[in-house]
């Protein structure tokens, strides 16, 4: 048996402005109409593995409920870390939650912003490195390099190893990234592959290991696990105790001093010639995209002449170019990036001065996604706001009221469930309904399509923050 665990953390700062640190890039669709997480889950092979385990954090845990929805994929467990410690923690809870339910997987541990073109051979490493895993080995999956790259990590193979007919080798080291220089040497010599942090290894093999080289986040992640609570369709792990945890990736917590050990023949890299990637930059995405006659990748409304091997985004604008190379130029509704295609690393300095700025533009696109459905800021001043908000059918937004601000809804299409103080009605198309600041309400769609209103915020403080809950069902606080 065989139990994907997808982590679904990371903020994909580099392909801003189309990510965002809650709206980050496995949960956007950046190749067809699939997000990358949904893309993660189709490819698995439904004959050979059950329901995946997802990890993420608290703030993306109702976008992951609603990919999964609707890509029509069930789930063992969502596992909600309270705050990011790396992969080696976050694996150590899969495979805590994998061993309580009284089994043994196979665990099958995958990003969920990862691109792999050739399905076939993704599906025929995994049955490859299953055949080492069922041994007890802790298998990582090292990517067949195409051209010297720097911004991967390496692992060198040593001896050759067999496994009924699969084939193997064992990790002799693992290698940082690498100058040119020597990631064109690593190539030429044939020994070196990727390092695309992906793994298979019995859950029990994985925390036997554990325990010889990291005791102390063993000791932590269990403790942790153990005093969980569970929140609707969601595992939450113990925040006060998980905050003792040491921080390390599972490369350094296991992997490295495995493969350094006198047993260091447990460690086996399985190659795997996929068409993977990253997707870390918007060259990367440039190379994975579908280009034109003239190597251009051309999303959403653009008008081009005499421009070549650029990368062009635009979300909701015409966008047109006249005598550009080598460019990315991605518009959103709130953000426009112009690039050099070759310093798109350097994306993420933007959103370094973002941050340090607490600009929203840094967490949210100007759509921002509820559990109830979503809202759009569509004009806003000092003293007003003026939002379209859609909510999806039989959802309800929290009872709830605000310091600082009133309210007047206008309903586009739809009905409405309006709670205003102590009566609750029905508003319909055209019509609309003001909600007094302090007043305690509600707002619900009864019906069977979706509801679209525009909202008008008017008083001496918009943000988010004023909102005192006092019933969800959503379980926010």
């Amino acid at each position: 048996m065989i139990l994907p665990v997808i982590m679904s953390g990371g903020s994909g700062s580099r392909l801003w402005p189309l990510s965002r640190a809650l709206h980050p890039k496995q949960f956007l669709a950046l190749l067809n109409e699939n997000t990358l997480l949904q893309e993660t889950i189709n490819r698995l092979d439904p004959a050979s593995t059950i329901d995946p385990l997802i990890i993420c954090n608290n703030e993306h845990r109702f976008i992951v409920a609603e990919q999964l929805r609707a890509n029509g994929t069930g789930s063992s467990d969502i596992i909600l870390e309270p705050m990011g410690k790396n992969t080696a923690p976050a694996i150590t809870l899969a495979a805590l939650a994998a061993i309580a339910k009284g089994d043994d997987p196979l665990l099958l541990v995958l990003a969920a912003d990862h691109v792999i073109k050739d399905v076939t051979a993704f599906q025929t490493a995994v049955v490859t490195a299953s055949d080492f895993a069922e041994q007890g080995k802790l298998v990582t999956f090292g990517i067949v390099p195409t051209h010297a790259e720097t911004g991967y990590g390496y692992i060198k193979q040593g001896e050759k190893r067999t496994q009924l007919e699969s084939v193997g080798f064992d990790v002799a080291s693992f290698v940082e990234k690498p100058d040119l220089t020597t990631a064109q040497s690593y190539l030429d010599s044939g020994e070196y592959l990727w390092n695309s942090g992906m793994f298979m290894f019995k859950a029990s093999r994985y925390l036997e290991e554990l325990a010889k080289f990291s005791p102390k986040m063993l000791e932590v992640c269990t403790k942790a696990y153990e005093s969980k609570s569970q929140d609707l369709d969601f595992t939450r792990i113990c925040a006060d105790i998980f905050a003792q945890c040491p921080e390390d990736s599972i490369d350094y917590a296991v992997m490295e001093p495995l493969c350094k050990a006198e047993d260091s023949q447990n460690a086996i890299v399985v190659p795997m010639n996929a068409g993977w990637s990253d997707v870390g930059s918007f060259s990367s995405l440039w190379e994975v995209s579908e280009k034109d006659e003239s190597g251009n990748v051309n999303h959403g409304d653009i008008i081009s002449h005499n421009t070549t091997n650029s990368y062009i985004n635009a979300g909701h604008k015409l966008v047109t170019t006249v005598g550009i190379d080598n460019l990315v130029i991605v518009e959103t509704k709130d953000a426009l990036l112009v690039a050099d295609k070759s310093q798109v690393q350097d994306v993420k300095k933007i959103v370094e001065k973002l941050k340090s700025d607490e600009r929203y533009e840094y967490k949210h696109q100007r759509e921002v996604y509820r559990p109830w459905g979503k809202y759009d800021s569509l004009d806003f001043g000092d003293r007003d706001q003026v939002k379209r908000i859609t909510v999806k059918p039989g959802a309800k937004l929290s009872v709830q009221m605000h310091h600082h601000r009133s309210e007047h809804w206008v309903v586009v299409s739809g009905t409405a469930k309006v709670t205003n103080g102590d009566k609750t009605f029905l508003v319909t198309e055209n019509e609309s309904t003001y909600i007094p600041l302090g007043q305690v309400h509600a707002l619900e769609n009864p019906g069977v399509l979706p509801l679209e209103l525009i909202e008008v915020q008017t008083g001496s403080y918009l943000g988010e923050d004023d909102i005192v809950r006092f019933d969800d069902k959503y379980g926010r606080g």
